[in-house]
């Protein structure tokens, strides 16, 4: 049984910082692919950032990636994201997920809420 919970998220400040933590836990292969999902109040989720066991990273187009980090650890099951220069529109929750062997995999979310 795979699960997956994120930790880190919640009120920050515009221009400020955060970093989400996934831990993931059960029967994982570090070949899979990790990442995150946002969806923020009234919109549709969106992926984020992906990375694989590779270590190759994706953004979504939409948005700068240059605000976004993404890394993991293999040995510790772990994924983050790091989110920089923080604005009002990153307010949403932060879902992560993982691939594995033609499945999905969905935590729980962690709610990220930028206000000043």
């Amino acid at each position: 049984q795979v699960q997956l919970v994120e930790s880190g998220g919640g009120l920050a400040q515009p221009g400020g910082s955060v970093r989400l933590s996934c831990a993931a836990s059960g029967t994982i292969f570090s070949t899979n692919e990790m990442g995150w999902y946002r969806q923020a109040p009234g919109k549709e989720r969106e992926l984020v950032a992906s990375i694989t066991g590779a270590g190759t990273r994706r953004f979504a187009d939409s948005l700068e990636d240059h605000r976004f980090a993404i890394s993991r650890d293999n040995g510790k099951k772990m994924v983050y994201l790091q989110i920089n220069t923080l604005k009002y529109e990153d307010t949403a929750v932060y879902y992560c997920y993982m691939k594995q062997f033609g499945r999905t995999y969905w935590g729980q979310g962690t709610q990220v809420t930028v206000s000043s």
